[in-house]
């Protein structure tokens, strides 16, 4: 990834201020089945606007935290979002929405509701003309470097619980500074070591995991097919959405792979996470040209994911179109593909 052009963050933070100054009741509010990087920067933009205008701010979020290891960010570091549902939102007067974006798809902002501000990492969409702040940033690797950016510009004194969740934000959405990674997060991720526990750190990363989470792994390698060089599987129905994503990173450590695709079933949609070593590539824009119509997708060059609702429709007749949609896309002819593991 190219390092971004410089950005002057106090100059951005007195924009942030100026946008809220004014405002009362403040949510800061990450995407549908938060992962550390949108939980870590939702938890430090709290502190950071509290910090500029003396209101608490209250952090939320829609859908489940499902992975082991969120679970256990939340636990080792004392950090409690709460989960918004129904007309949650018209209690407050203030939507700052982080990492995430209007209508992409992946998050619980009403259509009909505009939000204040808008932070995020991922390629800029449409939807922001209404938004009073705008921080898009491309060239960043994780939201959490951008809000630490924050942090440091404003002189603000975050406690420890959230200066490691930035830190294992940064870790985890990078690959330990392996995906995507810039100049800034390379500088944060610096910055934020020696102030990070790393022994919460290190419990994050081992947290336990049930028997049908290695079930799922068993599945994942039963199903999954070799394409030319990309690999793809179905999981069949998942009990988190997150699911998927962990089992495509995993096999994207395949050698030759060039992509790796997982998919599942959860609730009433199919539920898609794609992942790519191949350089310049664009994962977000071929998931969605794959489920342009009934779904949502979005994501950044190496790695992507999707929802399609099954509206009724039978799952495996939808999930065999959306892989023939990738097969087509990723990998030409080779429609049959060769199992990863034969019997």
């Amino acid at each position: 990834m190219s390092d971004p052009e410089p950005i002057d963050a106090k100059e951005r933070v007195e924009n942030l201020r100026t946008t809220f100054e004014d405002r009362r009741r403040i949510l800061v509010l990450t995407h549908d089945n938060p992962d550390p990087d949108g939980l870590a920067s939702t938890f430090a933009l709290a502190a950071v606007l509290t910090h500029l205008t003396d209101v608490e701010c209250e952090v939320g979020y829609a859908g489940i935290i499902g992975r082991a290891e969120n679970r256990a960010m939340l636990r080792e570091l004392d950090l409690a979002p709460t989960r918004i549902h129904g007309d949650t939102l018209e209690r407050f007067d203030a939507i700052a929405l982080v990492d995430t974006q209007p209508g992409f798809g992946n998050n619980s902002l009403p259509a009909e509701r505009h939000a204040t501000a808008v932070i995020d990492h991922h390629p800029r969409r449409g939807g922001l003309d209404e938004v009073a702040f705008v921080d898009v940033r491309e060239g960043y690797g994780a939201c959490a470097t951008i809000v630490h950016e924050y942090a440091q510009a404003a002189g603000v004194p975050l406690p420890e619980n959230i200066l490691t969740a930035l830190f294992y934000a940064i870790k985890s959405e990078t690959q330990e500074l392996g995906r995507g990674a810039g100049y800034a997060d390379r500088e944060a991720y610096l910055s934020l070591l020696p102030r990070a526990d790393k022994l919460a750190v290190a419990r994050i990363q081992r947290a336990p995991v049930p028997r049908n989470y290695f079930r799922a792994f068993q599945v994942a390698i039963e199903n999954a097919r070799l394409h030319n060089g990309t690999v793809i599987t179905d999981l069949g129905r998942v009990d988190t959405p997150d699911l998927v994503a962990e089992i495509a990173d995993f096999l994207l450590r395949l050698e030759g792979a060039d992509w790796a695709i997982c998919m599942g079933r959860y609730e009433n949609s199919v539920v898609m996470s794609l992942r790519t070593a191949a350089e310049e590539a664009h994962a977000g824009q071929v998931i969605r040209r794959v489920v342009a119509g009934p779904g949502r997708a979005g994501g950044h060059g190496t790695m992507a994911g999707g929802r399609v609702p099954l509206d009724g429709r039978d799952y495996a007749e939808v999930a065999a179109q959306i892989r023939a949609g990738l097969v087509q896309e990723l990998a030409g002819d080779d429609v049959e593909g060769d199992p990863l593991a034969p019997n």
